[in-house]
């Protein structure tokens, strides 16, 4: 067994300094892709972060996996041009920690809480375990506000509620980031505009892609607003796992310590999991399904599950992450346990993506499983259910039609479905496809109407009638 050394460092912490001693190891047996195994090790703990100092310089990591007195460290930098025998690994006896406080807010991070300009962060009140805090069920409270988006098939068809936690399911090539830029830019919850906050955090884009949402939020002003987290695609796979984490340890503390609405956008979990594949196959464990890890449901539950509001606390954390569904598949492992472990989804489709439409929202797959506990009487409008439940109804029939259509032709066709078929090239052009805009609620109902009233009042039975003579008039019967 090697022997460790040791050498005194002090750490300051809530305003004292303590002093400890670490521990260093220069018995590295092996290394595999991202991880560093040693041997020799007493008294490590799970998850402890790690210094690994090299003659080229200082590389962090953490323990990953004990198995007697041997470690297994996944290192955040990579292990290229690491050397077994001119390595020293030093145990921090503790975990990793995202700095956080006020001055946060308009900073730009990389995926490990860094800024990216290689200043300091300045003003931080304290450094919290990326771990997070868990909710207590029984503290948990029920979601009762909406969260505006400013997208018309969200508010009033897939309402997003504080508290949850709604995907986006998004097919290759299709435009997930700008629908992403566009919801930092516009989301509010309304009458607490001002205790609301986003923290994006990126995973595995590339530099284009980075500059693009940079100079967006820039431009839009909506920097100023939010916390940004970019891990680029060149950039560790370790890294990858820590950027979701240090971007909800962020919105728990503007949470649940400073009472703000929290939405943290998170974009692209595929490339997270993918990470998640790359280190399970390092460390050459039995692959699940198209070799993603067995434990991938439980790693994904760990960070959608710390979305939601708390009693007696004015803050919340929703989540909207972004999963690329590869081959448009929806029955791909990422996608298929998300939706298992969150509340709904929105779904890009690329057949409205290929009309033209923006954003390419299908409202039929789309669902949100929270929607009625924020709308209605006092939240949005009264009637909010019946006029989404109508609308779905109507463009469903449409779609059906169209369908027919292909085999019967428009001579099969009665007069009132030819109607329908009117509605729903109307509702993708002018409901569906808002383009790149921030639309009201307001808004968005008075063009449903519009919509609607391509159709009979006979069609419109899941409205009550003294609304469809209020905002129709003398309507066809």
């Amino acid at each position: 067994m090697a022997s460790p050394f040791f050498r005194e460092a002090q750490r300051s912490g809530g305003g004292s300094r303590m002093k400890l001693f670490l521990e260093g190891y220069r018995s590295v047996s092996g290394i595999s892709g991202p991880l560093l195994f040693v041997s020799g090790i007493r008294k490590a703990g799970y998850g402890e972060l790690v210094r690994i100092e090299t003659p080229t310089g200082i590389r962090t990591g953490q323990i990953l996996q004990i198995q007697g007195d041997l470690c297994v460290i996944q290192v955040f930098d990579g292990t290229i041009g690491l050397n077994i025998k001119n390595t020293t690994v030093w145990f921090e006896r503790d975990v990793v920690r995202m700095p956080v406080g006020d001055a946060l807010i308009g900073q730009i991070l990389s995926g490990r809480g860094q800024p990216l300009d290689g200043g300091r962060l300045s003003f931080i009140d304290k450094d919290l375990p990326i771990t997070g805090m868990p909710i207590n069920p029984v503290q948990r409270m029920s979601p009762n506000a909406y969260v505006e988006t400013g997208i018309s098939t969200i508010d009033l068809m897939n309402t997003l509620v504080r508290g949850q936690k709604l995907p986006v399911f998004s097919g290759s090539g299709l435009p997930a980031n700008e629908i992403a830029a566009q919801i930092v830019q516009q989301a509010r919850v309304p009458g607490r505009e001002a205790e609301f906050l986003v923290v994006f955090a990126a995973m595995g884009i590339t530099r284009r892609e980075a500059r693009y949402f940079i100079d967006t939020f820039q431009r839009t002003g909506a920097i100023n607003n939010g916390v940004f987290f970019f891990n680029l695609a060149s950039d560790s796979a370790v890294e990858r796992l820590l950027t979701p984490r240090m971007a909800l340890t962020t919105a728990e503390y503007f949470a649940f310590e400073k009472g703000y609405d929290v939405l943290v956008v998170m974009t692209d979990m595929l490339y997270y999991c993918e990470a998640l594949r790359e280190i399970s196959a390092a460390r050459e464990e039995v692959p699940g399904r198209r070799g993603y890890p067995g434990y991938m449901y439980s790693d994904l539950a760990e960070i959608y599950e710390r979305a939601g509001c708390v009693k007696d606390c004015s803050g919340s954390v929703t989540q909207i992450p972004i999963i690329t569904m590869p081959d448009d598949d929806m029955t791909h492992p990422v996608v298929d346990l998300s939706g298992y472990i969150t509340e709904g989804q929105i779904v890009l489709d690329r057949s409205i993506h290929d009309r033209g439409a923006f954003p390419p929202i299908n409202v039929l797959p789309s669902l949100s499983r929270l929607m009625n506990k924020g709308i209605g009487k006092k939240r949005t409008f009264d009637y909010h259910r019946a006029l989404a439940d109508q609308l779905y109804a109507s463009y469903a029939r449409a779609q059906e039609l169209a369908r027919l259509r292909l085999i019967v032709g428009d001579d099969g066709l009665t007069e009132t479905e030819h109607l329908f078929l009117k509605f729903g090239e109307k509702f993708e052009k002018k409901f569906v496809s808002q383009g790149n805009i921030y639309r009201s609620l307001h808004e968005t109902v008075e063009i449903a109407w519009q919509c609607l009233a391509e159709l009979p009042a006979r069609e419109l039975y899941r409205l009550p009638e003294h609304y469809i003579t209020e905002k129709l008039g003398t309507h066809s019967q």
